[in-house]
């Protein structure tokens, strides 16, 4: 009996830790999926269906992006799609941003997709010494990705951005 009350409060913290671990790794894995799933399905929608979702490029995107985060985005806030136009062959300069342009949804532009301003509650408070109180401050996420979009004769509108 004494060695399990010796035992036990340290293997409890030990617990806490792993599944506070345990569901980090799982968030940041599933928002990252989320925007690699929304950036590939950007890059390959086509004008025929956005008119029948009755939406556009961004809009889909974002909610594609939703969907697929398994609820832990409760709206597209923190969703933002960039469209950016690569420097030319050879160049060194950085990519220009064409949200606000008519042509930033062209063929060879970049599509980012990125998840900002999430927080992730800890499961359990943090217990780090026994002198400071325990620690349920939110941890930061995010999570990008980003891809050439494809050749395509049939354009869907872009949307606005981000």
């Amino acid at each position: 009996m004494l060695e399990f009350t010796i035992t036990f409060l340290p293997m409890l913290v030990m617990v806490f830790y792993l599944l506070n671990v345990s569901w980090a790794i799982f968030a940041k894995s599933s928002l990252d999926y989320a925007v690699r799933v929304g950036v590939r399905y950007g890059i390959t929608i086509t004008g025929k269906q956005a008119a029948a979702a009755n939406s556009d490029l961004t809009t889909m995107v974002k909610a594609m992006v939703k969907s697929q985060a398994l609820g832990l985005l409760s709206d597209t806030s923190k969703i933002q799609v960039h469209y950016l136009e690569p420097p030319d062959p050879g160049s060194s300069a950085p990519p220009t941003d064409v949200c606000g342009q008519t042509y930033g949804n062209n063929p060879g532009n970049v599509m980012q997709v990125s998840i900002v301003g999430f927080t992730l509650v800890p499961l359990a408070p943090r217990i780090f010494t026994w002198n400071i109180k325990p620690d349920k401050s939110a941890t930061p996420l995010t999570a990008i990705a980003a891809d050439l979009i494809e050749p395509s004769n049939d354009m869907p509108p872009m949307g606005s951005a981000p």
